[in-house]
């Protein structure tokens, strides 16, 4: 099986297993505690949060670990907002966002009474911002845009965005880029999650911006961080920091390959009849690949790839139980027929690429085929 769906999730680094193997069986105190194994387990996390910190670019006390992505995303979100309350109780965000974000912007409405408006987007999915500056016009609290699209791979000028929202926090979720892109300036408060750059799956990293206004938006606990609840799974949270350190290392080299295979199935999907490309021409992650297919359904794609040993996505990032079209796709105005997403990992070779190249102008004939 040649796994092509690096996007949903990678599998388990080197750096990240060796790391892993050996903090159990050091790490599983509790970390506030006083005797001597709470104390190594807590030098662990400190070295876990300071080699995070070091491989983003922020501060050590900006990094809290949380449960996953998504976790990550609604404390980050809902926080700025629930610390800007008085001021605004409006959500501005663009329309291609996560899931995450708009089950947070409903969840925001239905406690507080707050409301959200929503960005359009270009037929790239690209957030303008000029369209930014029209919506703050009316006082917003937090304004939300991610720094790339995980279903079309659109990378958004969020220092632009950010520049252009003066006062109003930003928050990025940068869990599709998170270890593939540098992260960006301007954002108070971004969430990443580390099962996308080959760490454990169940670890996510929520950065707050030192001096951000931040409030709880959940019940807490005794914790020190209120950003968080319960205690971190520390040899986890380790071996994500070990995974991050080996993906920015490798970063540059990685990503100029995957760009270049990226390019050679974009060349053999430009030859296929009725397909279509998805993103941004060159504002793009350089290891997804997004297109659709006239007269194709997606599922019955993704099902013979995968029987002729490609596994890849279909419609939404997230799910393959979704019946509607995907909204990123009808937010870009684009084909949701026959949608498929290619992403490249650090295991994919240029044989992998090109059997897929191969194998796609006549699996799409032969699906055409039978629906006549």
């Amino acid at each position: 099986m040649r796994y092509l769906d690096a996007g949903s999730s990678e599998p388990l680094a080197d750096a990240a297993r060796d790391v892993l193997q050996r903090a159990l069986e050091s790490g599983y105190a509790d970390p506030l505690r006083l005797h001597g194994p709470a104390r190594d387990a807590r030098l662990l996390l400190d070295n876990a949060r300071a080699a995070v910190a070091d491989a983003l670019g922020v501060r050590a006390d900006e990094v809290t670990f949380t449960s996953s992505g998504t976790a990550a995303v609604h404390a980050g979100l809902l926080g700025l907002l629930r610390g800007r309350a008085r001021s605004s109780r409006r959500l501005v965000h663009s329309a291609v966002e996560h899931s995450a974000v708009f089950a947070a912007a409903r969840w925001w409405e239905d406690e507080s009474g707050g409301d959200s408006r929503s960005l359009p987007v270009d037929g790239f999915g690209t957030v303008s911002p000029d369209a930014v500056t029209e919506a703050l016009a009316e006082p917003a609290g937090v304004v939300a845009v991610q720094l790339a699209n995980p279903e079309v791979g659109t990378v958004q000028p969020v220092a632009e965005i950010a520049a252009r929202a003066g006062d109003t926090p930003v928050f990025v979720d940068a869990c599709a880029a998170g270890g593939r892109l540098a992260m960006p300036s301007g954002w108070a408060a971004a969430a990443l999650s580390a099962h996308k750059w080959g760490g454990p799956a169940g670890v996510g990293v929520l950065l707050v911006r030192k001096g951000t206004r931040w409030r709880a938006p959940f019940p807490t606990d005794d914790r020190v961080d209120p950003r968080t609840s319960g205690f971190e799974n520390v040899p986890a949270v380790l071996a994500a920091a070990a995974a991050l350190q080996a993906r920015v290392a490798e970063r540059d080299r990685l990503n100029a390959r995957h760009a270049a295979a990226a390019e050679r199935l974009r060349s053999a999907l430009r030859a296929i009849p009725d397909v279509e490309l998805h993103g941004h021409p060159t504002q793009r992650l350089p290891h997804l690949v997004s297109f659709s297919c006239l007269y194709v359904d997606g599922e019955a794609l993704v099902t013979e790839l995968d029987r002729r040993g490609f596994a890849v996505a279909s419609g939404s990032a997230c799910t393959a139980s979704a019946l509607e079209p995907s909204h990123v796709l009808v937010a870009m105005g684009a084909l949701t027929h026959g949608n498929a997403r290619v992403t490249l990992g650090p295991a994919t070779t240029e044989a992998d690429v090109e059997a897929l190249a191969a194998q796609l102008p006549g699996v799409v004939a032969d699906l055409r085929a039978r629906i006549g």
